[in-house]
């Protein structure tokens, strides 16, 4: 059992909080109440960043004391919106929000994963019908094995999970997002997760 926040209350963090809680761990959920999610992120081992990519940044950047010496792991996309509320365009193109978390958040280990999915998929990854793939970026090694284990705890197999290395390889996950609208306008919002075919 493992203390774990979620920052974000949205679907992506309820579905990752709830799953998490019938695993066995203690969750806590941090909402848009000030002070919430400093509250949260203070008491956890592990945190999740849930929260619109967009302002996860700023967001985050001023937990830097509560976030010391925590796993903060990253599963958000900072994109801009299209006029049908779908990501549009990287906001950190040629970086990613992992890397710039990591730089501003020194003391903290970030790892980032499950981005490159529909949120239902991300605790269900076996209700698909081809075997799904998620990623691991980070610069600790330990942070990324527990994160591993975290996955495995939301139904991921060990050989479904591939560490792509160090957190610069955030930026090849994260420009998969512009994946995303076109796959929905095409097929609707039916869950997809990026595969690696061996």
């Amino acid at each position: 059992m493992t203390k774990i926040a979620v920052l974000g209350n949205g679907r992506v963090g309820g579905n990752l909080a709830a799953a998490l809680a019938r695993a066995g761990h203690e969750v806590t959920v941090a909402d848009r109440t000030p002070g919430a999610a400093a509250d949260a992120a203070r008491t956890a081992r592990i945190v999740i960043n849930a929260t619109p990519g967009a302002g996860s940044l700023d967001r985050l950047a001023a937990l830097r004391d509560e976030l010391r010496d925590k796993i903060l792991v990253d599963v958000s996309n900072a994109t801009t919106d299209g006029p049908d509320g779908l990501p549009a365009d990287l906001i950190y193109p040629g970086s990613s929000l992992a890397e710039q978390l990591q730089e501003a958040l020194p003391e903290t280990r970030v790892v980032k994963t499950l981005n490159t999915m529909l949120f239902p998929v991300m605790t269900s990854p076996a209700t698909l019908p081809q075997t799904p793939t998620a990623f691991l970026s980070g610069e600790d090694p330990q942070a990324k094995q527990t994160v591993r284990e975290l996955l495995t705890d939301l139904g991921w197999q060990k050989d479904w999970i591939t560490d792509l290395g160090g957190i610069r390889t955030a930026r090849a996950t994260e420009a998969a997002i512009l994946f995303v609208p076109h796959v929905i306008r095409s097929t609707g919002f039916t869950p997809f997760a990026i595969s690696i075919a061996r």
